[in-house]
This record gives C-alpha cells, structure tokens and sequence, in this order.
C-alpha cells in the first residue's frame, strides 16, 4: 500500500489467513509489527469504515496476530493500525489511523 510505504512502512505480508481469520496487511514500522486493518466503504452514510472494526472483528485479527508470532518467531512489540477507505464521489478519502486499538483480555 503506497501510503503506508511512503510513511516509512515495510511490509512484510498482505492478507495473511490464519483459520477463518484475517490480516490484512503485517508490515514492520521503527521498533515495531504493525497489524493494519483495511475497511472500505462506498459512503459514511452508516458511519466511518473503522467502525466496522468491532469488538469480535478484534478478536479475531488478535487470534490470527499470535498465531502469525507463533509461526514466525517475530519479537517485534505490536502496534494495531487502521486504513479507513471511503469510495465516493471524487477521490477516495483515506486515513491512516496508527494505534487505533490495543488488545485487551475481554
């Protein structure tokens, strides 16, 4: 994703599966392994596409997330970013959105 590498980033995979889960871009940034998150919506008519990143959504991207470390060794600290994408009229509006969750036990 251009604007992430413009930014710095290095990424490492896109759309890793793990089981029924997803990531959808791991890249590295400085000290750490960046989870990024991607949500496109056609408009904000239902609110901002990083809403739709949910409480089981999470989950769910943390599942896959160890078992990516698990697999790959990886030491790095994690960081959770998200990509929000809205297609509309005109040009896409994006937003990169670093540290927008942390993992949390419940």
């Amino acid at each position: 994703m251009p604007l992430l590498e413009e930014k710095g980033y290095r990424i490492l995979e896109r759309n890793w599966r793990s089981g029924q889960n997803e990531l959808d871009i791991i890249a590295t940034n400085k000290q750490f392994l960046v989870i990024v998150e991607v949500k496109t919506r056609r408009s904000s008519k239902w609110g901002e596409p990083e809403m739709a990143v949910n409480k089981a959504k999470r989950a769910g991207i943390m599942r896959a997330t160890q078992n990516y470390l698990n697999k790959t060794g990886n030491e790095l600290e994690v960081r959770y970013d998200i990509v929000s994408v809205t297609i509309g009229p005109g040009e896409p509006q994006i937003e990169h959105i670093p540290d927008a969750f942390y993992p949390t036990l419940r």
